[in-house]
């Protein structure tokens, strides 16, 4: 399946049974691989509003949100990141995203 297929279909699902922080997260994934940062930022916030405790979505807000060139919005979601995944003893997650941080600062 290409990438806008999957984004479509993952977008069918959305508001059905199926939606939650998995299919969102799985949105975003798929809109950041198809080079959609902004729509992907969105995506994780969305993702958020169902879990704000899914490191792996602050990760990916992190990242879409710098490669969309909000260098602030990506060092903010990289440091709630850091603090949810520190919470809940996600090392390898607070680990990447703190690499991540201390790039962007530099």
């Amino acid at each position: 399946m290409d990438v806008q297929a999957l984004i479509a279909n993952l977008r069918a699902q959305i508001g059905g049974a199926r939606d939650g922080a998995l299919l969102r997260f799985s949105l975003a994934n798929a809109l950041a691989g198809g080079g959609d940062h902004a729509a992907a930022a969105q995506a994780c916030r969305d993702t958020l509003a169902f879990d704000a405790n899914y490191s792996a979505a602050w990760k990916l807000l992190g990242k879409s949100l710098a490669q969309s060139g909000d260098t602030a919005g990506a060092i903010d979601a990289y440091e709630r990141g850091i603090a949810v995944a520190a919470a809940r003893g996600d090392k390898q997650a607070q680990k990447e995203m703190d690499v991540f941080l201390r790039r962007l600062k530099r």
